[in-house]
């Protein structure tokens, strides 16, 4: 089993609630097991003019290959509705492999860690509530370092529901 870390996006069709249903989608899939879920938060999109973002990060721990489950999360993001009409835009779920264990991977289809995370508040606050504290990424950086580099700015924790 390894350690693997999902961010979640949504922007569309009730946020929240999309998250919800994809961390039972989550809670669903072969060889992995839900480990926990980062409380929710809201951001500004990374494009102008779109609604704000709900976010989280959930912890799996899967013996599923990265390719296969990335095609699993694609599959449960295609039953959410979503639609790729342009890159970064509005979408009802967005499913990322943040981390996967100790790997680094270079695929044309994948990259982990995810690229541009050490610039996402959005990411790395949630990560940062079921993450060690003393987490380093396969690449060296050590999470403590990503978070003091990227403020906590434009972030909402929402509250629990």
């Amino acid at each position: 089993m390894e350690r693997i870390y999902i961010g979640m996006g949504s922007n569309l069709a009730d946020p929240a609630e999309q998250l919800r249903s994809a961390v039972e989608a989550l809670a669903q899939l072969p060889q992995t097991q839900l480990v926990g879920v980062s409380g929710f938060y809201q951001s500004d999109s990374l494009l102008p003019g779109q609604p704000r973002y709900t976010n989280a990060v959930a912890a799996l721990d899967s013996t599923l290959p990265p390719l296969d489950l990335l095609d699993a999360l694609q599959a449960i993001e295609n039953g959410q509705g979503r639609e790729r009409l342009e890159r970064w835009g509005p979408r009802t779920l967005d499913l990322d492999i943040v981390l996967f264990g100790d790997r680094l991977i270079d695929e044309p289809r994948l990259k982990v860690p995810h690229y541009h995370m050490q610039e996402r508040a959005f990411v790395l606050y949630p990560l940062a509530e079921l993450a060690p504290a003393d987490l380093r990424l396969a690449d060296g950086r050590s999470l403590k370092a990503l978070l003091a580099a990227c403020p906590f700015v434009g972030l909402e924790r929402l509250p629990p529901n």
